[in-house]
């Protein structure tokens, strides 16, 4: 039966795929380290208890009708208290656009800046990019990116794709790497924006940047930096995208946010009327209500961060420990969010049972059957199915469980020759 040409090369997520075989696997009895989505266990990481609180009372007082379409006003108004406090940001409650979660503001942005065949500029790896370029018909420039940089776009590595471009997206923390960029890195990709913008005439489009930090408070030590901070100039170009989903451990209340341009965030709005991408009034009230104590906010977010660090230490040491042993793995350590970035060189090696492991995909599901350990490629963000690289989430996992999993892992992946 025929569909639409979108529909019918429309490519479905890989994590979704390999989180299918884990769950299989699960409700056959086997033991599996998940360390695929980037989701929390919600009973080692529960909501806050004020939040949580605040949703039921919301419900239990019947505010279940429709919110407006751009977001309670009380929750834009501590948006903005949020965002000015916080990152000494300045964005009034009408320049900013309250969804459920980040991707409906994603989605937005794209249909909103990008026509069919516009050119489009993102990182590789990095979530979902490119198949919001298919989903608005762009024209996807992918830029490679290295282990030695933190898989990282530099100023270099974007510079010879923005002429003509109409976007470019970036997200720090990054995921899938958990690395972020340093006042110095993003300053420079800044100036190359600005720089890119001060050649376009008024009848072009110019060149914007799509500004993911959905992370931004779940950083270890390093100072998490952002556009406009850095150059006023820059307010006209930028979009941010931001919410609870991570770093308030609430992935399934979606409730996120977006603020720019004016221009631009009311055309987000206008789209969006049309899609019903708002997040549940309920919600809306509860997370305005918890964001009025900043401390407890501050609190929490501080608490949970330190848990999450402490797992990708133990994770991350665990690799290291391997590495030790002479195993041809590495990991870069973590940054930010919730994940850390693992080298495994067993591409072309052979299984105990003669065959052999011809991409990344294989060794996902060799290492899920054999050491019961689930890895995301970073061919599920871009890259080649032939690059050695995993991103490992640690959302989803108690640290004991983590070290638990390391000798599993080892043997796996000694059985391979």
């Amino acid at each position: 039966m025929k569909v639409s040409k979108l529909a019918a090369n429309l490519i479905g997520s890989e994590i979704v795929k390999i989180g299918n075989e884990v769950n299989d696997l699960k409700a056959k009895g086997a033991e599996i380290a998940n360390l695929t989505i980037g989701d929390l266990n919600s009973n080692i990481y529960p909501i806050p208890a004020k939040l949580k609180e605040e949703i039921q009372k919301a419900y239990q007082n019947n505010l279940t009708n429709y919110p407006p379409a751009n977001g309670l006003l009380s929750l834009r108004k501590e948006v903005s208290k949020d965002l000015k406090t916080r990152w000494n940001l300045d964005y009034s409650p009408n320049d900013i656009l309250i969804t459920a979660g980040s991707r409906p503001l994603i989605y937005a942005v794209y249909k909103t800046i990008v026509d069919e065949g516009d050119k489009v500029v993102y990182p590789i790896p990095s979530w979902n990019n490119n198949h919001y370029a298919y989903l608005t018909s762009a024209n996807a420039v992918e830029v490679k990116t290295t282990p030695e940089n933190n898989f990282l776009p530099t100023a270099n590595d974007l510079r010879p794709h923005l002429s003509g471009a109409v976007l470019v997206a970036l997200c720090s923390p990054l995921n899938p790497t958990g690395t972020m960029f340093t006042k110095e890195q993003l300053s420079e990709i800044c100036e190359l924006i600005l720089e890119e913008n001060k050649k376009r005439g008024e009848d072009e489009k110019p060149l914007y940047l799509m500004y993911d930090q959905i992370y931004s408070n779940l950083t270890f030590g390093a100072e998490h930096v952002d556009p406009v901070s850095l150059f006023p100039e820059m307010r006209d170009y930028t979009i941010y995208i931001d919410g609870i989903s991570k770093c308030l451990a609430a992935t399934g209340v979606r409730v996120g946010w977006g603020f720019g341009p004016s221009h631009i965030l009311d055309k987000m709005k206008a789209l969006l009327t049309h899609v019903g991408a708002w997040a549940p009034k309920p919600e809306q009230e509860a997370t305005a209500k918890y964001y009025e104590n900043p401390e407890e906010v501050n609190a929490f977010v501080e608490d949970f961060k330190n848990k999450l660090e402490a797992s990708l230490k133990v994770l991350h040491s665990g690799i290291q420990d391997l590495k030790g042993k002479g195993l041809a793995v590495d990991s870069i350590e973590p940054m930010g969010a919730l994940y850390l970035t693992i080298k495994l060189d067993y591409i072309g090696k052979t299984k105990p049972d003669g065959t052999v492991i011809e991409n990344s995909s294989d060794l996902v599901f060799y290492l899920i059957n054999e050491a019961g350990v689930a890895l995301v490629p970073f061919s599920a963000f871009g890259e080649e199915k032939s690059e050695p690289w995993f991103r490992a989430s640690v959302g989803g996992l108690a640290t004991e469980e983590i070290s638990t999993m390391m000798p599993k892992l080892e043997n796996a992946l000694n059985a391979l020759k």
